[in-house]
């Protein structure tokens, strides 16, 4: 079965020390966040790779990551497509407000991909380092399943997914006995607070706004993994999106992939697999948070866990 990797980074324009935090190098060859995920996602059997993007972005991406890593995945035999979001592409009849300045979401972000998706896919942040057994999982769920309505999400334990430098905002998942998702629980302010660990041995407890979250707790980090079929719900809920919303609420409304799948889970139409990865996240959330990325992925090279020459295991 074929399945593909999405990489949502239509918002690598956001600013961060004067370029885009996305395409700040990290590896100890220029590699950038991004570079890992690929690699990871073909280890465990993608075959495709999907970028999301933004017109305007389209050539300093290429040239950053996207020339390079089309040749990588040619000589691997792994199909390279492009995708893009743009606030233009709104359901017929829609009227866009001329204060909005950024396209609708995630939930528009993956119905952007509907003309190069026809098979079973993962959904990932661009700015997100996953680690590799969350790739594994969704791949093995993805490719046993033939039910179309039968998803899955990559289940983060918190503690593995903290900043040292700032509050970071989190899906909890609630979760029934069988690991099936009943809800996530969009949490913001998340620290760690030290000392306060509560006899875990971690050194510190995690709270939001004063409140204690358990650090086992798992959380999503926008690791989907979806069906084909998800894209004509998609594009049915976008246009259900703007005949719900008011028309003062468009300037800031966004249409967002959790939510759309929280609606179809209560609904009825899907079921979403929460598959426990131990792997630690890292990410650039604050500018602070670079370094401790690159000496990161140092520590990972240095253990083994990739080669200083990223694609050269594939």
């Amino acid at each position: 079965m074929k399945t593909a990797l999405v990489i949502m980074a239509a918002g690598i324009g956001s600013r961060f020390g004067g370029g885009i935090k996305q395409l700040e190098p990290v590896g100890m060859n220029g590699e950038i966040i991004m570079d890992f995920s690929i690699h990871d996602a073909i280890e465990a059997g993608f075959h495709k790779i999907v970028f999301l993007i933004r017109h305007d972005l389209e050539d300093v991406f290429k040239e950053v990551i996207g020339n390079r890593i089309e040749k990588t995945c040619s000589a691997l035999g792994v199909e390279v497509a492009y995708a893009f979001q743009e606030k233009e592409d709104v359901p017929a009849g829609v009227t866009i407000p001329e204060e909005r300045k950024k396209p609708w979401g995630t939930g528009q972000a993956v119905l952007a991909c509907k003309n190069v998706l026809d098979c079973p896919f993962v959904v990932i942040n661009a700015d997100d380092y996953y680690g590799k057994e969350g790739f594994k999982k969704v791949h093995d769920y993805l490719t046993a399943s033939n039910d179309p309505s039968e998803y899955c999400m990559a289940g983060f334990i918190i503690k593995n997914t903290l900043s040292d430098n700032g509050a970071v905002t989190r899906g909890i998942a609630k979760m029934d006995a069988n690991n099936m998702l009943t809800d996530v629980l969009e949490t913001s302010n998340i620290i760690k607070v030290p000392g306060a660990d509560g006899g875990s041995g971690l050194g510190y407890g995690v709270e939001a706004d004063g409140v204690k979250i358990d650090p086992e707790s798992l959380v999503s980090m926008n690791m989907w993994g979806l069906k084909p079929e998800i894209l004509a719900l998609l594009e049915q809920g976008f246009v259900d999106f703007f005949n719900n919303t008011p028309a003062d609420k468009l300037v800031k409304a966004e249409y967002l992939l959790p939510m759309f799948i929280d609606e179809l889970i209560k609904g009825g139409k899907a079921t979403v697999k929460v598959l426990s990865t131990g792997d630690k996240w890292f990410g650039v959330t604050y500018k602070e948070d670079k370094p401790v990325v690159v000496e990161s992925i140092r520590k990972l090279i240095a253990d083994g866990i990739y080669k200083a020459d990223l694609f050269s295991d594939l």
